[in-house]
């Protein structure tokens, strides 16, 4: 097959996208399909990468962040489209390019690539506690009938995981298929367990070494992440008996957390760290894993973390939720702090090789590959 994807948020400099779009071009040429790209950029041009191409569309750069461009010119994004004439077109967004992929008049199948959710990132985040997340929800019909308008359009709608599918069926997004993402699992596994670097944390922390537990949280400081909610979380279940919890992670509200962060004793921010090893041995070592968001459509460090054998303690809602399992985790009602300090107490006086062996089980017949995932996305397509 030919798959072209309208990728609105794909940056040369970019995050998360452009990672899943380099892994979806290899793959793509792995498995004998042809993967074009069509993105903003500064100028009009198209190059080879990965076994794919990229077709950079010329846009003015967003005023918020330089790294990127504005998909705005759907005559343009047309053309390229007619030019390449491809059996399946993904739309990559809900925004632009999305309704630039729906428009679109050629003969190819659509799939409306849903990998968000915006209603639980921000207005979830800041008024799920004082109204509860299901009348949010209600109060955002808008755009649940504007998402239903755009899906409508495509013959599939593809999600990240079984929970927003269900989600999405719920406000009558009927088209939705769940592809699993997936990890790797070589690099994630109980086997790269070093008792000398959990040693070496703990003492970063600032806690005995020989009696205390390590918990390690990995998140953007975003605000949706609700790093606050750990951070009082581990304050009082710390006080209950010796912990240290080291988090990993970077975003604009990384100064507001580091500042956080020194007035709970045992808590240290690592900040960003690119050595990947180095946070996969960390995961094998530590007691526990804590996690804060209710938003992710498929909760990627989550997955890790299990993978590790490592036993979690993670929010009711959201892509985190969807993983875990009585076995090896505790749950707490999203950005409930005190429930959340209960859980990391209630987990840490179960036997942990139960808990290991159990997410080593969960790992083995729930978590895939990335490799999995790309070969159930093109077998979607292929059905159509």
């Amino acid at each position: 097959m030919k798959v072209v994807d309208v990728a609105e948020f794909y940056a040369e400099e970019g995050g998360g996208v452009r990672t899943y779009i380099h892994q979806k071009l290899a793959a793509g040429a792995r498995l004998g399909h042809e993967v074009v790209i069509i993105a903003p950029g500064p100028k009009d041009a198209e190059e080879e990468r990965l076994g794919g191409r990229i077709r950079w569309v010329k846009g003015p750069p967003m005023p918020f962040d330089p790294r990127y461009y504005v998909l705005w010119n759907e005559r343009a994004v047309h053309r390229a489209l007619d030019a390449e004439r491809p059996d399946i077109v993904e739309g990559s967004s809900p925004w632009s390019g999305g309704w630039f992929a729906a428009r679109w008049r050629g003969k190819a199948k659509k799939a409306f690539i849903f990998h968000q959710d915006p209603v639980a990132v921000y207005p979830q985040t800041l008024l799920g506690g004082t109204l509860g997340a299901d009348r949010v929800d209600r109060l955002f019909g808008p755009y649940w009938a504007y998402l239903r308008a755009l899906s409508r359009r495509f013959d599939r709608t593809i999600v990240a995981g079984d929970w927003l599918a269900e989600r999405l069926r719920g406000f009558g997004i009927g088209n939705a298929v769940p592809v699993p993402f997936g990890i790797d699992k070589d690099r994630f596994s109980p086997r790269h367990a070093d008792s000398a670097l959990r040693r070496r944390w703990l003492e970063q922390c600032g806690v005995p070494a020989d009696r205390a537990s390590l918990w390690v949280a990995i998140s953007r400081f975003h605000p949706e992440k609700r790093i606050p909610t750990l951070l009082e979380a581990f304050g009082r279940a710390s006080r209950e008996r010796p912990m240290g919890l080291v988090i990993f992670g970077q975003g604009p509200l990384e100064r507001w957390i580091r500042k956080a962060a020194e007035a709970v004793p045992g808590v240290h921010v690592a900040g960003f760290v690119s050595d990947r090893e180095l946070v996969a041995r960390t995961l094998a070592s530590a007691d526990g894993f804590l996690h804060g968001s209710s938003a992710e459509t498929y909760g990627l460090v989550v997955a890790e973390a299990i993978c590790s054998g490592l036993p979690l303690v993670v929010p009711d809602r959201g892509g985190a939720a969807d993983l875990v399992d009585d076995a090896y985790s505790q749950t707490y009602p999203a950005g409930d702090a005190k429930a959340c300090a209960r859980a990391m107490l209630a987990l840490l006086e179960r036997p942990p090789e139960l808990m290991r062996q159990a997410a080593m089980s969960a790992a083995s017949s729930r978590i895939g590959t990335m490799d999995d995932h790309f070969r159930g996305l093109f077998a979607t397509y292929a059905s159509l």
